[in-house]
């Protein structure tokens, strides 16, 4: 699969695709006496590109992790929804000031069972990114969030949410509307839900803007996906004034999928195809798929009580057994 935007890192594979695609077009243009001998050196250029492939991504630092789950070819939170939910009402509004398009939310089902949604929408190309401003949801994202958390706990319909955004966006109308408390509010309502609640990092889970959302009964994230309390880039001018020093800063995170699994701050890790999310959306789609299945399967069976104790459970035994 040739990207229409290439990773600098994946720049050596990008070259090796590109000789592929070639041979390929010249195989099907080629006598077939000479498509025998060009088969063959088509079979072993993709057997490097894999290998290739498996290596470069099996052993990504965490700022590669950032780049990849930032990649503007990565299926945002839209495409999720679309494929993984029927009968679909988006619902707009936060009732009290505006809609906020950086937020998608509504009602639908997923086999069968209906549930309500919320995914924070980076938007597609340069018109999409800007009309739902980057994923980074305003406070009246985050109140609408809330009401479609009003309106599930009175259906009884479980919460699926899609977490990707940079953070909460920090413009001066934002604070002027309440920005923190919006976010405060959410948290605490997610905590007191009495459906349950299940979260997907897809992307980037950037500070309190990601964990209003992903303050759920069970949080799955995306293998090259990134969770953390500040992005790369703010941590870097925080600590050492210094952009230079990103690559330090998403060491010292612990952004990384592995790292948060261990820590329990995350349930599970779904396993991206071989070169990220972005090279086969497809096959990220159905893993994830399974993985609310899973779930939903698990959590089905609870009381409202056993939901939001066990919720808030999750989250008092962060930090155990840590020095």
């Amino acid at each position: 699969m040739q990207l229409k935007f290439c990773l600098d890192f994946e720049k050596p594979i990008a070259e090796l695709e590109a000789q592929l695609a070639s041979l390929r077009s010249q195989a099907g243009a080629s006598d077939p006496d000479g498509q025998l001998g060009m088969e063959d050196e088509i079979r072993r250029l993709e057997a490097k590109v894999h290998k290739f492939l498996d290596t470069t991504y099996a052993s990504l630092s965490p700022w590669q992790k950032c780049q990849v789950a930032r990649h503007p070819d990565r299926p945002h939170a839209r495409r999720y929804v679309d494929s993984l939910l029927t009968d679909i009402v988006p619902l707009s509004g936060d009732r009290l000031f505006s809609e906020d398009t950086a937020l998608i939310a509504g009602l639908g089902r997923f086999d069968g069972t209906a549930v309500a949604f919320l995914g924070q929408e980076k938007g597609e190309g340069m018109e999409g990114r800007i009309r739902h401003n980057f994923g980074m949801l305003r406070p009246e994202g985050y109140r609408k969030a809330q009401r479609i958390m009003d309106l599930a706990e009175r259906f009884r319909l479980p919460v699926l949410a899609f977490v990707d955004t940079p953070g909460a966006y920090p413009g001066v109308g934002a604070e002027e509307r309440g920005q923190a408390e919006a976010i405060a509010r959410t948290i605490e309502k997610s905590l007191r839900l009495k459906v349950p609640m299940i979260s997907v990092v897809i992307g980037e889970g950037g500070s309190g803007g990601a964990i209003a959302l992903a303050t759920a009964n069970r949080v799955n994230m995306l293998e090259h996906a990134i969770y953390s309390v500040i992005s790369p880039e703010g941590c870097a001018s925080i600590l050492w004034r210094s952009a230079e020093k990103i690559r330090d800063a998403a060491d010292a995170l612990g952004l990384t999928a592995k790292v948060l699994l261990d820590l329990r701050v995350v349930d599970r890790v779904i396993t991206e195809p071989i070169g990220g999310a972005h090279r086969n959306p497809e096959a990220v789609l159905r893993t994830t798929h399974e993985a609310i299945a899973s779930d939903l399967r698990d959590l089905s069976s609870l009381s409202s009580e056993q939901v939001v104790s066990g919720r808030r459970a999750r989250f008092l035994q962060f930090g155990d057994g840590i020095a």
